[in-house]
């Protein structure tokens, strides 16, 4: 058992999936590592959102979302763009594009998010079948066993055809190693939606798909002018997400070993994966005890803090770094989180 805390430097419930406690207002300090999904806009963006220059975008004459538009194609270096109110509708327009007749198969990991928590909307909407594959502990796929589940010849499987950023949050390729689907995974603070980005024969039969699923927005540049920040002001900051997950990775390496296990080698991005390995707590009891502040810890610690985090599966969490933690809130988090570990080691014996 450590002795000792970890010295920091000067400075209702609704449940998806097991997300645990919601951020709620109180005497105590909340740092929310859910999601990126959960940063908010800030004044710069509320501004651009308040005065942007509109029309209809069904029509295709709204020019802010044009700009928008052309401006993310560049980013992806591809033919063309889509801007989409969710990631869920992106990804679902992306499979219904590429697998265009019904009955056709998808191959997804076992982890995919399109697999897991999109509601199975592929199969419901699209009609399209899915064959699963085991994702290795990064999320990528082993490429042999992607290939043997591939029944008919494609040209080159392993290049990227389509790309998706969702301007709350965005995910990122590996390179040499096949995602699920193409993503960048960081906090871009917009408050809603998402771009696809492909071909123009692909972006021209997606706009006719959004359309379908009741994504045809009008004057939507009032959004699209949170995603011009997004993918302008905002990119230069992710760096400290990536910096400050890497020292929280690092931290449960120092503090919380062997109650908590991490692979610091793998931290690349804002997105961090850590299992507990106590027979004495799951990974929900762990997020309940983080999302709690007791009399104790305010005694032991000075202050109560309180540490949203996400129950993945199994004993594996999830901690999302976004715009809205800041770096003593990564120092806290940590604290946090040893004394939690702490106790929970105290009980045990």
């Amino acid at each position: 058992m450590r002795s000792g805390l970890l010295r920091l430097p000067a400075a209702g419930r609704r449940w998806y999936r097991g997300s645990g406690h919601r951020a709620e207002a109180g005497p105590h300090r909340v740092i929310d590592l859910r999601s990126d999904t959960v940063s908010r806009p800030g004044a710069a963006m509320r501004a651009a959102m308040g005065s942007a220059a509109v029309g209809d975008d069904v029509y295709g004459e709204d020019p802010t979302v044009n700009e928008l538009q052309r401006r993310a194609a560049q980013l992806f270096g591809m033919e063309a763009a889509l801007f989409v109110p969710t990631g869920t509708m992106g990804n679902l327009i992306s499979v219904m594009c590429h697998c265009w007749e019904r009955g056709t198969e998808l191959i997804v990991g076992d982890r995919a998010h399109i697999h897991i928590f999109e509601q199975g909307g592929g199969a419901q909407i699209a009609g399209v079948h899915s064959r699963v594959v085991k994702n290795l502990p990064d999320g990528t796929f082993d490429l042999n066993e992607l290939e043997s589940n591939i029944r008919h010849d494609y040209p080159d499987p392993h290049v990227t055809r389509t790309s998706l950023i969702c301007l709350e949050n965005t995910h990122n390729v590996k390179g040499g190693r096949v995602l699920p689907l193409p993503f960048l995974q960081e906090g871009l603070g917009s408050p809603v939606g998402s771009i696809i980005g492909g071909r123009k024969d692909f972006i021209e039969r997606a706009v006719r798909l959004r359309k379908v699923l009741g994504g045809g927005m009008r004057q939507a540049g009032v959004l699209a002018a949170a995603g011009l920040i997004s993918i302008s002001d905002m990119v230069d900051r992710l760096k400290e997400d990536h910096r400050n997950a890497r020292t929280f990775a690092q931290g449960i390496k120092m503090y919380a070993t062997p109650f908590c296990e991490v692979d610091v080698d793998t931290v690349e991005t804002n997105i961090l994966l850590f299992t507990i390995n106590s027979p004495h707590a799951t990974a929900e009891e762990f997020c309940r005890r983080m999302g709690e502040v007791s009399e104790e810890e305010v005694a032991e610690t000075g202050r109560g803090v309180r540490v949203l985090l996400f129950p993945i599966y199994g004993h594996i969490l999830r901690a999302v770094w976004h715009l809205d933690v800041s770096e003593e809130d990564t120092h806290l988090a940590l604290r946090k989180l040893q004394f939690v570990v702490n106790k929970l080691e105290q009980q045990s014996t």
